[in-house]
C-alpha cells in the first residue's frame, strides 16, 4: 500500500454529488515547513504540501474597548474578560491595537466603515444607484489569483437576508452595510445564509427537478443526503488505504455526516423562518429583531462549513459575516444578563448595564472563534493542523460602537499561516497604522503578494 499513491485533487462520487477529501498519507507525504521546499524538490510527485487558507469573519457594531484590548504588548499579553473565551487558543493568536481605515473617518455612522472592512478604500455615500468601496476585497483579489486552484474560487457566507433601503438618518444605502466581499468598486459577493444550500454547493449537490407528488413530503426530505450518495465510492477507497488513512477518512465521515443531520434538525425547526423552498420568507427581508431562537446554531453550522470546506481544498478562501451591521439581534435568550438588541447595547452612553451586555454579546463572538478553532485545532495535517495552515481574520469595522469610531480596531488573528507567521503576540501598533498593512502581509502569505493594497504605507510585520 505504500506505494499506491492518489492524486490530491481526488473526489467521491456519487450520482449527481461531489465530495472531496482530506489530505490523506495516500496522496503522497505531508510537508512542513523549510524540509517540506527541500523534500520537494527531489520527490515532487510523492509530496503534498498543505495550502494556506484564508477565512475573514465579520462581527457587528464593535466593542466594550475596556473589556477588550490587552493591557499588555508583546508575548506576555493578557486576554481580557471579551476574549477569554479564546484561552485555550492563546498561543495561536495575534491580538493587535492600533490599526485603524483613515478612509472611514469622514463617513456616517457604520455603513462606510463597514463596506470597506476588507479593502480600506473610500465608500461612496448614495442611495443605492452608485455603489462604490473603492476596489475589490482581500478575499477577491486571492480569488482572482488563486481560486482556479480549487473547485470553487471562494466561499461568502452568512446569516442575515441583504437589507436593501436608505438609512435615513445617514443617508447611505443599507446594503453597504450586508456586505463585506466585493468582486469590484461596485460589485459585492452574493452570501449564502442558508445552511442547507451553502453546504449543496459546496459539495456539488443539486437538486433534480421532479413532478409534484400526493403526499406533503417536502422537497428537503425528498433529497437524498450527501453522504448517502458517495458512501460506496468511500467503502471502495477504504479498502486500499492504509490504517491511518482509514482511520482520516472514517473521521471525515462522521464529520460530514454530522453537518448533514444538524442541517436537517435545524432545517425542521427553522421553518417557517426560512420558508418554502429554503429562501427566507418576505417577513424576513427586515433588519432582524427579536430573539436569535436558533442563532448559535445557525452560525456554528456556518462555521463547520469553512471546516469542511478548508480541509478538503474544495476553496482555500471563505468570508463570513455574524449578522449585517447595525444589528439589531436580541442576545436575551442566549446570553444570561444581557437585555436588549446588539446595536441599542453598542451605544451605551457609559450606562454601566449597558456596558456589561454590551461586554458579553463581544464574549460571544470570541467563543464562536474559539469553537472554530477547536475544529480546526483537531484536524491533522502531517506535522501540523488545519489551524497552523490557515489565518483566520476576526474583527469588526469600529472600536467603539457607541462614537462609530474606525480607529483602533478590535482585530484577531488566529492560526498560523502555515508557519509563516509568530503568534501568541499582541502587536501594539503605532496610532494611526493602516489596517491595510495587515492586509499586505496576508495576501504574501496567501501567495498573492501585492506592493501595495487599500491606504497601506508598508507590511505589517508577523513574523
Amino acid at each position: 500500500m505504500k506505494h499506491w499513491r492518489i492524486p490530491r485533487r481526488t473526489f467521491l462520487k456519487g450520482a449527481g454529488a461531489t465530495l472531496g477529501l482530506p489530505i490523506l498519507e495516500a496522496m503522497g507525504e505531508v510537508l512542513n515547513g523549510a524540509s517540506a521546499t527541500a523534500a520537494a524538490t527531489t520527490t515532487s510527485e510523492r509530496t503534498v504540501r498543505p495550502p494556506v487558507r484564508l477565512a475573514c469573519l465579520f462581527y457587528p457594531n464593535g466593542v466594550w474597548e475596556d473589556t477588550w484590548y490587552p493591557k499588555t504588548a508583546g508575548a506576555a499579553f493578557d486576554l481580557p474578560f471579551a476574549m477569554e473565551p479564546l484561552a485555550p487558543h492563546r498561543d495561536r493568536l495575534l491580538v493587535f491595537s492600533g490599526l485603524d481605515k483613515a478612509n472611514s473617518r469622514s463617513g456616517d455612522g457604520h455603513y462606510a466603515k463597514t463596506a470597506n472592512f476588507l479593502t480600506g478604500l473610500p465608500v461612496r455615500k448614495t442611495t443605492g444607484k452608485d455603489l462604490s468601496v473603492g476596489g475589490l476585497s482581500i478575499d477577491q483579489l486571492c480569488a482572482r489569483e488563486i481560486g482556479h486552484l480549487t473547485p470553487l474560487p471562494s466561499l461568502e457566507l452568512g446569516i442575515d437576508p441583504v437589507i436593501s433601503g436608505i438609512d435615513t438618518n445617514v443617508g447611505y444605502t443599507r446594503l453597504y452595510g450586508s456586505y463585506i466581499s466585493w468582486r469590484s468598486p461596485s460589485v459585492p459577493v452574493a452570501r449564502e445564509i442558508n445552511p442547507q444550500l451553502a453546504y449543496e454547493r459546496l459539495f456539488g449537490v443539486f437538486r433534480a427537478a421532479r413532478q409534484p407528488t400526493r403526499d406533503d413530503r417536502s422537497q428537503a426530505g425528498d433529497q437524498q443526503a450527501l453522504l448517502d450518495l458517495v458512501l460506496e465510492d468511500a467503502r471502495r477507497l477504504r479498502t486500499r488505504l492504509g490504517r491511518d488513512d482509514q482511520f482520516k477518512l472514517d473521521e471525515y465521515m462522521d464529520a460530514v455526516r454530522d453537518v448533514e443531520k444538524r442541517i436537517a434538525f435545524f432545517a425542521r425547526q427553522d421553518r417557517r423562518e426560512w420558508g418554502p423552498g429554503g429562501l427566507p420568507a418576505a417577513d424576513d427581508l427586515a433588519a432582524p429583531t427579536g430573539a436569535p431562537g436558533d442563532h448559535q446554531e445557525h452560525v456554528r453550522l456556518m462555521l463547520d462549513l469553512i471546516v469542511l470546506a478548508f480541509r478538503t481544498d474544495a476553496t482555500r478562501i471563505s468570508t463570513f459575516m455574524f449578522a449585517n451591521d447595525v444589528s439589531g439581534k436580541n442576545f436575551s435568550a442566549l446570553i444570561p444578563g444581557v437585555n436588549g438588541g446588539h446595536h441599542e447595547l453598542s451605544h451605551h452612553q457609559n450606562e454601566p448595564a449597558k456596558c456589561e451586555g454590551y461586554s458579553k454579546i463581544n464574549r460571544w463572538h470570541s467563543e464562536q472563534l474559539a469553537y472554530l478553532c477547536d475544529r480546526m485545532a483537531a484536524i491533522r495535517e502531517g506535522e501540523r493542523t488545519l489551524l497552523d495552515n490557515s489565518l483566520l481574520l476576526f474583527g469588526s469595522s469600529l472600536s467603539d460602537g457607541n462614537r462609530h469610531d474606525p480607529n483602533n480596531l478590535p482585530i484577531l488573528l488566529a492560526g498560523g499561516g502555515g508557519g509563516s507567521i509568530k503568534p501568541g503576540r499582541h502587536i501594539a501598533s503605532p496610532k494611526n497604522t493602516p489596517l491595510c498593512n495587515l492586509y499586505v502581509s496576508l495576501l504574501e502569505r496567501m501567495g498573492t503578494p501585492v506592493d501595495a493594497f487599500g491606504d497601506s504605507t508598508e507590511a505589517l510585520p508577523l513574523s
